[in-house]
């Protein structure tokens, strides 16, 4: 924690050099923030001209002699009215001034340059020796598209050119790996402003991904005894307001108004307090228990437009979710079956990962719910089952959930980006919130502890991210259209035919190229869809072909051209 905080001040201390540099550059400019963000840092800033990329390197030039001079970053404590005074021409400044609680504001100077910031930062400029700025890009101030449109302008920083040109090299990749632009040369998924914002729809590809991703998780599901349940996406205030969610979540949730009943009613954006009303439905004893509900029901978030993020942040989403009301004895047995799906997933599909214990931040109990007792009970176990596994694991307090702790899975793609993925919550206060109960075997009442779960999470946001992964080059097992047949000319439709409904019979997603186009244009256009084997179709794979086995020449996305085999050959190769 401790380097974090250090390369967070790092990076806040560089986008001050930067907000300095701009100032001599575009003296006219009005300052917002400038930030440290989780990969670097930006500023949001109003230019009297607009500024384009080819405008960073002049202002990394002037960064430059900025470090060179080594000036020291100097703090100081005024009075709101002297900084209105200071700031009297940056009404973005001005703002923030007016909202500061204390009448005390802090500022920093480095040169001729001062903000208004709290700090902290580096002791001088020339602690600053590996970064680069990045991009530019719109921005709301605070993110309200009500609000007058910024420029920010992002940027990284480094202890060490080392770690700077690593993060460099995985920018690179992840360009070429930009899901939402294979997403839509992989033809998967489109957005339209008319539908709107963060509200994505899938194409036949797409969906049939999405479906794959679903089923996959369906079956972990119910080998370990989850059933599923549909629930519906609009739900009254009063069920949030007694699960916490309207509390803590409100902003974030969606308002439905009906022309019929002036009562409150949302969109959901979770699932689990629907879940605990099919519990409550009916009495149960404790030979009951466990009780497993699964559900991928739409879930709908406010997202902020300038938070969107092709399907990794999105308005309209679904979960792979699980909830599990369970005995107190049970909850080892339980954690034990969603930790074995979890890593089946992860070496399903061919992701590193590590595990994080995401506890309450104990300087904030305001933003959760719930007693102190259940808290420390519930991190305790969580604790406790982590180490009877024998697992590794990084401890992120302040990362739980507000109703309780969780053991996040971190997962790596391919470029060595990390992802939160897999969750198993432990929950003791949403059931006495609904005044959950079962019978024990005493006659007594007792309350049920819930344990939340999501195998890959979103299956929408894992889609994005395993375009990303994989390159949009999908393992066989989920790719869309696994196997393209390719005629070489129309001489050779009718035989083609007869590949494609063999393969169909046989399961395998396969799609056949009738166009006009030439083989060599047929071959690239099948490639271009990342498809993992092409088969081409001539007159001499239909005369080596029999009643009982039909031939074709193979090329594969792996391997290159493999040559002829017989269709059974084929499959026996890629379903292996």
């Amino acid at each position: 924690m401790e380097g974090q905080k250090n390369l967070e001040t790092l990076r806040h201390s560089t986008s001050h050099v930067m907000a300095a540099a701009i100032k001599k550059l575009y003296p006219d400019v009005k300052y917002g923030i400038g930030p440290a963000v989780e990969n670097g840092f930006y500023y949001d800033l109003k230019f009297q001209k607009s500024i384009t990329p080819d405008d960073l390197g002049k202002i990394e030039k002037n960064m430059e002699e900025i470090i060179k001079a080594d000036l020291p970053f100097e703090k100081s404590e005024i009075t709101k009215a002297k900084a209105k005074e200071l700031f009297h021409n940056q009404p973005f400044k001005l703002e923030l001034i007016d909202d500061l609680p204390e009448e005390k504001v802090s500022i920093y100077t480095i040169g001729d340059f001062t903000d208004l910031c709290a700090g902290p930062h580096v002791k001088k400029t020339s602690e600053i020796n590996a970064y680069k700025l990045l991009s530019i890009a719109g921005a709301y101030w605070h993110g309200d598209e009500r609000n007058t449109m910024l420029t920010r302008i992002y940027g990284t920083a480094f202890p060490n050119l080392e770690e700077l040109e690593k993060y460099i090299h995985q920018l690179s990749e992840a360009e070429k790996r930009d899901h939402r632009k294979l997403g839509r040369e992989l033809g998967l998924f489109v957005f339209s402003d008319l539908v709107g914002p963060g509200l994505p729809l899938y194409t036949p590809k797409g969906t049939e991904v999405r479906r794959l991703i679903v089923k996959f998780s369906t079956e972990l599901r119910e080998k370990i005894g989850y059933q599923f349940v549909h629930t519906q996406q609009i739900n009254k205030a009063e069920l949030f307001k007694i699960s916490g969610h309207y509390d803590k979540y409100k902003d974030d949730m969606l308002k439905v108004t009906s022309h019929y009943t002036n009562e409150e009613y949302y969109l959901k954006p979770m699932n689990c307090p629907q879940h605990t009303q099919i519990y409550a439905s009916s009495k149960h004893s404790y030979k009951d228990l466990p009780i497993r509900y699964a559900d991928f029901a739409n879930l709908y978030r406010d997202e902020k437009p300038g938070e969107l993020n092709g399907l990794a942040r999105l308005r309209g989403f679904s979960q792979d979710d699980g909830h599990c009301f369970c005995r107190e004895d049970q909850i080892s047995e339980e954690f034990s079956k969603l930790l074995d799906v979890v890593c089946q997933a992860m070496k399903r599909y061919s992701m590193e990962y590590y595990i994080r214990l995401s506890l309450r931040d104990e300087e904030n109990k305001a933003n959760y719910i719930g007693t102190d007792d259940n808290w420390q009970k519930s991190q305790k176990i969580l604790e406790r089952l982590l180490a009877e596994k024998k697992i590794d694991y990084i401890k992120a307090p302040g990362e739980a959930a507000f109703y309780g702790p969780k053991m996040d899975l971190m997962a790596k793609d391919a470029i060595g980006r990390e992802w939160q993925l897999s969750t198993i919550q432990l929950d003791f206060n949403m059931p006495q919130r609904f005044k959950l109960e079962y019978t024990g075997q005493d006659g007594k009442q007792y309350t049920p502890v819930l344990i939340h779960s999501a195998i890959a999470g979103s299956p929408e946001r894992f889609m994005g991210i395993l375009i990303e992964h994989f390159a949009g080059a999908f393992p066989f097992w989920l790719a869309p259209i696994q196997m393209q047949v390719v005629p070489v000319s129309e001489k050779n439709f009718d035989f083609a035919c007869k590949v494609y409904t063999k393969l169909i019979n046989q399961g395998i997603r396969v799609d056949v190229d009738m166009s006009n186009e030439t083989l060599g244009k047929k071959i690239r256009n099948a490639e271009l869809q990342k498809i993992p084997y092409i088969l081409v179709i001539g007159p001499k794979e239909a005369e080596k072909s029999t009643k009982d086995e039909l031939y074709i020449s193979v090329r594969s996305r792996e391997k290159g051209d493999i040559g002829a085999m017989a269709i059974s050959q084929l499959l026996e190769e890629a379903l292996r």
